[in-house]
């Protein structure tokens, strides 16, 4: 698989429609589960080289650049998924990990982005954002938590954020996993129907099915007006977990690939050390 090939298929461009997208689809990729799981395994040992390089440079202090994954969904769409199987596959000490609830008393009484930014990733990590400042302009849209000039303002001021941080030398991925509404009730019934999932259901999500076409409709207008050429979004078909788990992994190593990190070279003299430990 080529990284374009999955850039391609899955980024956010003029003329996007999220209606248009297959959620049970699995653009960029032709195999089977079989093969995709498969390939999922196989590349995860790259993407675990990848980070630990990336993360070797900050133990140097020689790293610049970090890796910031934003996961945005509708409930039970498989984001917990994504950061156990995709992200879990790497160095655990190199990844922060930062899941957005509602705001507390504190974060209310700042700027909206103030929370956000406190958690960005540090130069040689791999930040995830499990949930982020798209609720702000998501849920706070559909709920009418906020007045419509200020969520027009929002808008701005995430593209005008994510410009700043990509700047900074974070490599930003932006990815909503994309599910059916019939492919939720599934997942929701299973849930319930499951003594061991119970503690993963939540009867709000319920309530949130019921503006699911309003949600849809905010989605549409964060992708018209934040997927910018420094922060992309990626629309990641998300019925099939397999393919979802697959699609994420190729743009993070896609991101790690464009960083390219190199291992620090050694600031002693290796030779020396050789002969000192060889006589110890």
């Amino acid at each position: 698989m080529m990284k374009t090939t999955w850039t391609a298929a899955l980024r956010v461009d003029d003329g996007f429609r999220l209606e248009d997208v297959d959620p049970g689809g699995t653009p960029g990729f032709t195999g089977s589960k079989q093969q995709g799981e498969k390939e999922l395994a196989a590349r995860r040992e790259h993407l675990g080289d990848l980070q630990e390089r990336l993360f070797a440079g900050s133990r140097s202090g020689e790293a610049q650049d970090a890796v910031l994954l934003v996961l945005q969904a509708m409930d039970s769409a498989g984001k917990g998924g994504i950061v156990r199987h995709v992200v879990g596959g790497v160095d655990p000490q190199g990844v922060e990990l930062a899941a957005f609830k509602a705001p507390t008393d504190e974060e209310r009484a700042h700027e909206f982005l103030w929370r956000i930014e406190k958690r960005l990733p540090r130069p040689g990590f791999i930040g995830v954002f499990d949930r982020s400042h798209y609720e702000d302009v998501l849920i706070g849209r559909v709920r009418r938590l906020a007045e419509p000039a200020e969520i027009e303002r929002r808008y701005g001021a995430i593209a005008d954020f994510e410009r700043r941080v990509a700047a900074s030398g974070i490599r930003i991925v932006k990815v909503m996993l994309h599910i059916s509404p019939d492919e939720q009730k599934e997942r929701l019934m299973e849930r319930l129907d499951r003594p061991d999932k119970h503690w993963k259901y939540n009867p709000g999500d319920v309530d949130e099915r019921m503006l699911w076409d309003d949600y849809m409709a905010a989605y549409q207008t964060v992708f018209d007006r934040t997927s910018t050429p420094v922060a992309p979004w990626h629309v990641v078909p998300a019925n099939s977990k397999w393919y979802a788990r697959l699609a994420v992994q190729e743009l993070l190593i896609a991101a790690l690939e464009d960083v390219d990190p190199q291992w620090p070279v050694a600031d002693f003299d290796v030779a020396a050390e050789k002969k000192r430990l060889a006589a110890s």
